[in-house]
């Protein structure tokens, strides 16, 4: 590990070096050798968003930051950052999501070079270390300099920082410009982008916008699927239609009766064929989780399950991704696209002109009310289809929040969201642990095994599985009074209140 006493700077193009910097002989000592390099990043970007930059340079990866430079031997094109071999960027890359892989940006040449300060006399006051990165295609060239102060030589660093840097720039460059520099083809991705709405803005012109937002979240992913990458393209995928459906739904009034229907059936079909495919990738993703709910002794059993649910998926996926290519799909998405391209959009219906901010603050009150409603009956005794019930209304009241944003305090709405968040999370994990239960019923009765020995082995595990999964249940549903009770607290109604209610409500 290497670090940095000055930090990095990111200097755009070649750096022009004189003979003699102030009173101080410049000495530049290039590499002959250009070396392959590639940058690599998350789909969702989330290294650079934390003002990083991974590359790997054969068998070397590097993590740059405005600070410090880390390296450590391997490859990580194409891998998780859990499969990399311990060292101190991987430690460094903690926080990323263990759920993306890690993709190539774009490539090209570095070339090395060191730059040192001597005085008449030969003794070095200051050196720096010069990565030039050439990239491939229309980008620019990029200078990455590490300068190294010595002990006594202060002065000597901030003039060569200050040479380097040049005279007073537009702009100081960081780590985070790096792609934009290098690669300005690259399209960033953000896979919870917020639809900018003007409060004078009418519901229909807020709902076109929305799902033209989401429709284009859903496309960026399609080819992430086909390659699968990981499973997290899948799942944005699903989380943009769903969205997109939700404001069909809640955004009542804005279209017109008829073209509301169809637009519900057109995204009802694109979601159909993708869960069973996210259900196996869910069962896949938690495969560590069930074998430490079950003694070792049981674990024969749920590999031969995951055995089958691995060429299950495969199928599954084939299955999907010719979906994807066909011109039935391709013809779809475009008609999708063409209603409600800009400027354009479906029928309106008869509350499309209505103001959105009031739009909005009619549609989150009526939601909260009536989550409140039936989160106040949850007992014990209530049955799963009502916790269900309000698991559902509690994820279109989030939606409606999230997707109003705009239009409110974002503090204020903070403090309502993560109540809501939490209560949603019990809500998800009482009705994760009762679908599977029936999924697991299920599999049992359809997927037979021919020897007997196995198949007493997969149903011992199975069932056992089962039984602490409904424990987990009960448990969950407990948790889910004590978070209502957390979400539904005074001040939480009162805020409510405050940014929603309207007179008359």
């Amino acid at each position: 590990m290497t670090k940095v006493a000055s930090g990095i700077i990111v200097l755009d193009g070649l750096p022009n070096i004189e003979e003699r910097i102030g009173k101080l002989t410049a000495r530049v000592n290039e590499s002959k050798d250009d070396i392959p390099f590639v940058l690599l990043d998350c789909h969702d970007e989330s290294i650079r968003k934390i003002d990083r930059a991974l590359m790997e340079t054969g068998e070397t990866l590097t993590l740059l930051s405005n600070s410090e430079v880390l390296t450590q031997p391997g490859k990580g094109s194409g891998r998780f950052v859990a499969d990399l071999a311990d060292g101190p960027t991987k430690r460094a890359l903690k926080g990323t999501s263990p759920l993306r892989s890690l993709l190539v940006v774009g490539s090209g040449m570095l070339n090395h070079a060191q730059l040192a300060l001597v005085d008449d006399e030969g003794k070095t006051h200051a050196r720096a270390d010069l990565t030039v990165l050439t990239p491939d295609g229309a980008g620019r060239t990029v200078t990455l300099v590490s300068l190294q102060g010595l002990r006594g030589y202060d002065k000597a660093l901030a003039a060569l920082s200050a040479y380097l840097r040049g005279p007073a720039p537009e702009k100081d460059h960081g780590i985070a410009d790096l792609v934009d520099m290098l690669f300005p083809e690259h399209e960033s991705y953000d896979p919870k982008p917020e639809t900018a709405i003007a409060p004078d803005e009418i519901a229909y012109d807020a709902a076109n916008d929305i799902i033209r937002t989401h429709l284009a979240v859903a496309r960026r992913n399609e080819a992430g699927i086909i390659a699968d990458h990981d499973s997290e393209f899948l799942h944005d995928y699903r989380v943009a239609l769903r969205k997109i459906r939700s404001v069909i739904s809640l955004f009542r009034g804005s279209y017109g009766e008829a073209q509301t229907a169809d637009l519900k059936r057109r995204f009802s079909d694109l979601m159909a064929p993708t869960g069973r495919l996210r259900d196996l990738d869910v069962y896949l993703l938690g495969r560590d989780a069930f074998y430490d709910l079950l003694p070792e002794s049981l674990h024969d059993g749920l590999r031969l399950m995951f055995d089958i649910f691995i060429r299950e998926r495969r199928r599954e996926h084939r299955k999907f991704v010719k979906l994807l290519e066909s011109p039935q799909y391709r013809i779809a998405l475009t008609e999708l696209e063409v209603i409600f391209a800009q400027g354009s959009g479906p029928e309106p219906g008869p509350e499309a002109a209505h103001p959105a901010q009031d739009y909005a603050c009619g549609l989150i009150w009526h939601r909260y009310r009536k989550v409140c409603k039936i989160a106040a009956r949850i007992t014990e005794e209530t049955p799963d289809e009502e916790v269900h019930e309000l698991r559902i209304n509690c994820k279109k009241l989030r939606y409606l929040i999230e997707l109003f944003a705009p239009l409110f305090p974002r503090g204020r709405l903070k403090a309502l969201l993560s109540p809501l968040r939490e209560l949603q999370e019990n809500l998800g994990l009482f009705n994760d642990y009762s679908v599977q239960q029936a999924a697991l019923q299920d599999f049992l009765a359809h997927h037979p095994l021919k020897a007997q020995q196995d198949e007493r082995a997969m149903a011992t595990s199975i069932g056992a599985l089962i039984a602490i999964l409904h424990q987990r249940q009960a448990q969950e549903r407990a948790r889910v009074v004590k978070s209502f009770e957390a979400f539904d607290s005074p001040a939480t109604r009162r805020e409510f209140a405050s940014l929603f209610r309207r007179k008359g409500a």
